[in-house]
């Protein structure tokens, strides 16, 4: 039966069953992008129910035009990202903190939370995700951190998620943006189970069954069902070098060794590097690395610093229309021209004086934005 708990917000089905708190994302049209006003309903929801003795789990999902599943979440709306920044508007401000912070909410969330990770599963709908109990995939996951592609990092957590991954295949999906398609997730440890797509309502609904016992009684069930599935083999792009490449000690390192190797996965390799940010990919580097020796928050802190200077990159006298993010998401979504001027335009212009500033906090410890934020 549903409960009091529910609560409606703009783009976010909530409900409470049973026990069980489930979330849709309801904004299909722009593949569940996520806004402020998401981000802000989101926290919302998930604050309520932390105390609510009604809900003892929390399930989320997105939404496609025909109903639920079939896209999960695209990340953050970057047009809206692009309008603010070239407005000054300080709610772009405003979004990064309340985005971390919410990342900050799912990763310490102390009642089991499962993310249902169906279709696009891309920049902040892995941090939507990825600090789930239970994060679960399909054939039809297309998962990716591909902001190098758009003058930004790897953020949401990332510095942690990403560089957790085996031997160097962090730094590898951070650097190319890779896009993962299905179990390639459960490969690399970013998603736990795979499911058949046309049973995620049957497995949906089992978490809110009562006939099948408590929580805790129907997420064995539910992991019951998902173990049935065939093991994942590795995909080819897991079988290559990476480790001999991408635990190099430079960017540079990187993309010399990957033009001595030739043809086939080292000159394709390459040739993505090659379009990507040459500056964001020496920043990105460095924060998958710094990260991995990081706990949550002090990483989160980290990517709230490194933002802040993406979008005012005031070292290199540069923000809004000029700043290399802006950039990216002008060529990419805007005028979709494919063609963004980069600055520095290649990998071997960018200097140590460029990037090491973006490693320096905006703040003080106590004046920081997450500065609260405890495990």
């Amino acid at each position: 039966m549903e409960s009091p708990g529910d609560i409606f917000l703009i783009n976010i089905i909530s409900t409470v069953t049973d026990g069980l708190g489930s979330i849709t994302l309801d904004r299909p049209e722009a593949l569940n992008a996520l806004s402020p006003e998401m981000i802000q309903g989101l926290t919302e929801v998930l604050e309520k129910w932390r105390s609510d003795p009604s809900v003892d789990a929390v399930a989320i999902r997105g939404s496609n035009k025909k109903g639920p599943f079939g896209a999960f979440c695209a990340g953050g709306d970057i047009r809206f990202f692009h309008r603010a920044s070239c407005a000054g508007d300080t709610a772009l401000d405003d979004f990064f903190t309340a985005e971390y912070r919410l990342n900050h909410i799912i990763c310490t969330y102390p009642k089991p939370y499962i993310a249902f990770m169906d279709g696009i599963v891309m920049g902040g709908g892995m941090g939507l995700s990825q600090g789930a109990s239970l994060r679960i995939v399909t054939e039809r996951t297309k998962m990716a951190m591909p902001e190098t592609n758009i003058g930004l990092f790897p953020d949401v957590g990332a510095g942690i998620f990403l560089s957790r991954c085996p031997g160097a295949s962090g730094e590898y999906l951070a650097l190319t943006g890779q896009l993962l398609i299905g179990g390639d997730a459960l490969a690399v440890g970013l998603a736990d189970h795979i499911a058949n797509s046309e049973d995620l309502d049957d497995h949906w609904r089992c978490l809110a069954d009562p006939a099948l016992g408590d929580i805790p009684q129907r997420l064995e069930y539910l992991q019951k069902q998902l173990t049935k599935r065939a093991t994942i083999t590795e995909p080819v792009w897991l079988q290559q070098p990476i480790d001999a490449v991408f635990a190099l000690d430079s960017v540079t390192d990187i993309t010399d060794r990957l033009a001595e190797m030739g043809a086939g996965w080292p000159a394709e390799t390459l040739e993505i590097l090659r379009q990507r940010s040459p500056l964001m990919l020496h920043v990105t580097l460095e924060q998958i690395r710094r990260g991995r020796h990081m706990n949550l928050e002090d990483d989160l802190r980290m990517e709230r610093d490194l933002v802040q200077h993406c979008f005012y990159t005031r070292h290199l006298a540069r923000s809004g229309i000029s700043s290399e993010t802006v950039e990216g998401i002008r060529a990419l979504a805007i005028d979709k021209d494919h063609s963004p001027t980069w600055n520095p335009p290649t990998i071997a212009q960018v200097t140590p004086q460029m990037v090491a500033p973006f490693f320096n906090s905006p703040w003080s410890p106590a004046e920081h934005p997450l500065a609260d934020l405890r495990a």
